[in-house]
């Protein structure tokens, strides 16, 4: 006597859970069957009935806990992953685009060495304010803002970083926002947004040695406060202004001059470094000289002289015992920082 092919089916269809109803429905027809036909194979039948219906049941239960919503969740973002979502970029690493360009919607990228060439570098992770998508122009001057205050942090060796390179940043679009990206990515890339670069523009704790990153903290400080310059080009269009900042600059290099020998520098750099300190001490007096000055004159020339005994020309040698980049940058006409913590002219005065 033969057995009943659907009551197989029905058996395996039980077992695996697949399609449950189906496999109910099998059980069901090969009953039939089998009554009609005399085949064997009721067990089977009534079997994958039974499980068949076992299936059923825990298929309502996922429903009800709202089970099968978390795993068509879970899938959709599997799939959005896959087609374009926000990914994540650790700092320090370094990696090629697919399409070769830092410009538009970048939706994935290769990791590279950074000794090699490469597109760009990530040189900070920023979290976003949680809430509602700002908008497109919000997160932008968001990362506009914070980018470029964090690159000094990364790369704190500023006479070190090339010409061409300029900063750029991934950052979230309302699409990836839905799926809870949150993240801004600052990154390093050619001034021209094809281009590439070549090798790490690391320079921080933890690349630099304890004298570089003893005297490069220093030059950051000073820096720092040379650019909080009033936005007037001009001494005589904001005197208070620019007097107001000239205190700040005296203090901030006068404690730079007390607390940069505090670090025992290497026999190489400990003479060079005294000195620096030396013309900084002087400086600052000159600095608060112009915080006090009555009139647009005086005020430039105790500017001007303090710039001179901290013009950067003077941090070569000293630099050069640390083992730093020793060419000075170009600066834009009216920058009023020299980029090294020590000075530089551009204001009209």
């Amino acid at each position: 006597m033969p057995v009943n092919g659907l009551a197989i089916a029905a058996l395996v269809l039980g077992i695996l859970c697949f399609v449950p109803a189906v496999g109910l429905v099998l059980g069901i027809v090969a009953l039939v069957q089998i009554k009609k036909r005399g085949e064997r194979g009721k067990g089977m039948a009534v079997g994958g009935m039974v499980m068949s219906s076992i299936g059923i049941g825990l298929l309502a239960l996922v429903v009800a806990t709202s089970g099968a919503r978390d795993f068509w969740d879970g899938f959709r973002e599997a799939a959005n992953d896959s087609g374009g979502a926000a990914f994540s970029l650790e700092v320090g690493e370094c990696f090629d685009t697919r399409s070769g360009s830092l410009g538009g919607l970048v939706f994935d990228v290769d990791k590279v060495p950074c000794a090699g060439e490469h597109d760009a570098a990530v040189f900070a992770d920023l979290a976003v304010d949680d809430g509602d998508y700002p908008g497109d122009s919000a997160v932008v001057d968001a990362a506009d803002q914070r980018c470029d205050q964090r690159q000094r942090g990364y790369a704190m060796d500023s006479w070190a970083v090339p010409d061409d390179v300029a900063v750029y940043y991934f950052t979230p679009t309302s699409q990836s926002w839905r799926r809870g990206d949150r993240e801004i990515s600052c990154l390093f890339g050619n001034t021209d947004e094809k281009g590439s670069l070549t090798g790490s523009l690391r320079k921080d704790q933890l690349t630099l040695d304890p004298d570089q990153y003893s005297y490069l903290s220093s030059a950051r400080a000073i820096d720092d406060v040379m650019d909080g310059a009033p936005e007037a080009e001009s001494v005589g269009d904001d005197l208070p202004g620019y007097k107001k900042w000239a205190a700040s600059v005296s203090d901030t290099v006068a404690g730079e001059a007390d607390g940069l020998p505090a670090h025992r520098f290497g026999p190489a750099a400990r003479g060079r470094v005294a000195a620096l300190a030396k013309d900084m001490a002087r400086s600052a007096k000159e600095w608060a000289k112009a915080a006090d000055a009555p009139d647009v004159g005086t005020f430039s020339t105790h500017y001007e002289k303090a710039l001179k005994l901290i013009d950067p020309r003077k941090t070569v040698t000293t630099r050069k015992a640390l083992g730093l980049a020793t060419t000075p940058p170009d600066y834009d006409e009216g920058d009023a920082s020299g980029g090294d913590g020590e000075g530089g002219a551009g204001i009209d005065v």
